[in-house]
């Protein structure tokens, strides 16, 4: 495979002693790679470049010869964590580029220029420095993808500042994370006009934007997947799900916020197969509604409702795989009756200090692979070591995978497999 790739142009892997072949077409540059080897006119034809090393300077030998060869038929340039901390001005030259990957790097601004890729399809920013994107990428009508975020420094996640006019995007299927500006809301009127998006992504909702946003998504019928995150953990997000029966393709919600009405009419996204809840704050038991969603995959509850219990009714969650339930400061009793649960393979419980006794029922959960207890009770992490002398380590024999730890954002995790 590697002559035949030689031979025709098609690849080129190079080491520390080998030089590129002429006429190289896709190239991937690897740590290690010889400084040297990018020779006079070897880079004229490239269609596709892969850089995967954090050598400066390799990146400096290589952003040399790519500018003075004039690579300017490449169409793939992925520089995923690549030394640079500034957009290279010479990428604005590759007309014919449509997908452009800047990854983990220190990027912290984009140039107007970069509306002279006329032809780009792709821009992603994940985990780079970007809080603005210039107006003119308003020109790039063959946009399908903006994917700009970053989570490494702060566990707030960051997107971009909302651009007005941001409708005239109309080939756009993917907008992830449009971060909403305090008593603005244009950009949400905006989106309800991106009728052939499928990904969307809000930050720093608040209250303001509750109207004019959820009338916007009602009009995106091929949403897919859908996050909304509220400006502060107090922010209600008047979210009525009953009159968003029109996506029925949504696969994946994720909301952030507590939300001023209840879960009524969740039951009718009968496509839902993964569900994130987070400071939710409801005055009712959220699992009434949503044993009834038939495709229900992934379910993760965080600071969702004050009770004191929950229970799983037998024969519900038939679907149900992954179950995390975190943060329920007042939950004393959870509960798995018959036959409910009966696919669960991994079951995580973080941070419900009151919960002192293993779920009963877990041991009718033949399935189940993998249990994590984490930041729980001493009263139920030390009974798990007294082996079957107490009921809380009787009830998890049956399942492969037991984990007890602590976890806390200044010193990561900590803890033991049973």
């Amino acid at each position: 495979m590697l002559l035949k790739s030689k031979d025709q142009d098609f690849a080129a892997i190079t080491n520390k002693e080998s030089r590129l072949p002429e006429r190289v077409r896709r190239l991937s540059v690897h740590a290690g790679t010889n400084i040297d080897a990018f020779g006079d006119n070897q880079l004229s034809q490239l269609r596709s470049l892969f850089f995967f090393t954090k050598e400066k300077d390799v990146w400096n030998n290589f952003m040399s010869s790519f500018s003075e060869q004039g690579s300017r038929l490449v169409k793939v340039l992925d520089c995923t964590s690549a030394p640079m901390t500034t957009f290279p001005q010479s990428l604005t030259k590759l007309y014919h580029l449509r997908y452009l990957c800047l990854r983990d790097t220190a990027v912290s601004s984009i140039p107007p220029s970069i509306a002279n890729l006329q032809h780009l399809e792709t821009l992603e920013l994940q985990n780079t420095l970007v809080r603005d994107l210039p107006s003119e990428i308003l020109r790039l009508q063959c946009l399908r993808h903006v994917i700009v975020y970053d989570y490494r420094s702060d566990p707030t996640l960051h997107g971009f500042k909302a651009l007005k006019g941001m409708e005239s995007l109309s080939s756009l299927r993917q907008l992830m994370y449009v971060e909403a500006k305090q008593g603005e809301t244009e950009p949400m009127v905006s989106v309800g006009r991106l009728t052939q998006l499928t990904m969307l992504g809000f930050l720093q909702l608040g209250a303001e934007h509750g109207d004019a946003l959820f009338s916007s998504i009602r009009e995106l019928k091929l949403l897919r997947s859908l996050r909304l995150d509220s400006r502060t953990g107090d922010e209600a997000l008047s979210f009525q799900f009953k009159s968003f029966s029109s996506l029925r393709l949504l696969h994946r919600l994720d909301m952030r916020g507590r939300v001023e009405k209840s879960l009524e009419g969740i039951q009718n996204l009968t496509n839902l197969s993964i569900l994130c809840l987070h400071g939710s704050r409801l005055q009712v038991d959220p699992l009434e509604l949503l044993q009834d969603l038939p495709n229900l995959v992934s379910l993760h509850i965080d600071e969702v409702c004050d009770g004191e219990s929950l229970c799983f009714k037998a024969g519900t969650f038939l679907t149900l795989t992954d179950l995390r339930i975190s943060r329920l400061d007042n939950l004393r009793r959870v509960t798995v009756e018959d036959k409910a649960l009966s696919r669960l393979k991994r079951l995580l419980l973080n941070d419900c200090k009151l919960l002192k006794e293993i779920p009963s029922g877990i041991e009718r959960l033949r399935n189940l692979q993998q249990l994590r207890l984490i930041n729980m009770a001493a009263e139920l992490t030390t009974t798990m070591y007294r082996g079957s002398q107490h009921d809380n380590y009787s009830k998890v024999m049956h399942i492969p995978n037991v984990f007890i730890g602590q976890h806390s954002r200044e010193s990561g995790g900590v803890g033991n497999w049973l």
